[in-house]
């Protein structure tokens, strides 16, 4: 099993099937090709000043560690969105909840974005254009 690393992966991977979970959000991506298991681990900053943040980060690892590589989909991406409450959950609940997470995928979502949605823009916000300048005549 490989890591996500590059922006541009995580970015496919949040406009495929999605999870929730108190304590997470999986998102999941199919692939074309026939590489290994990718996952990504991301926790905003709106969850916690850093040591927070890595410590949800950390449990989030563990999890995946902790899991049975079966359970996963071959040839798919996943994207582990921490949340606060990871910090006090249980952490057998977690893996719990993970285990049936992965699960629904496979079973309840189909390929492509949620029912409902359009597809995701790119969230890079351009600037705005320069104000034109008059020159006196």
């Amino acid at each position: 099993m490989d890591r996500l690393r590059q922006r541009a992966d995580f970015l496919a991977v949040a406009n495929g099937a999605r999870v929730n979970s108190p304590a997470f959000v999986l998102q999941s991506h199919p692939r074309d090709d026939s590489g290994p298991i990718r996952i990504g681990f991301t926790v905003t900053k709106k969850n916690g000043n850093a040591p927070e943040r890595n410590r949800i980060r950390r449990r989030l690892r563990e999890l995946v560690k902790r899991l049975d590589p079966v359970s996963m989909q071959p040839h798919h991406d996943y994207v582990l969105v921490g949340r606060r409450d990871a910090l006090s959950r249980p952490f057998a609940t977690m893996l719990d909840d993970l285990r049936i997470a992965f699960t629904k995928p496979a079973r309840h979502m189909a390929k492509g974005p949620a029912k409902g949605r359009g597809p995701r823009t790119d969230r890079t916000r351009s600037s705005p254009a320069p104000a034109a300048s008059r020159k006196p005549d």
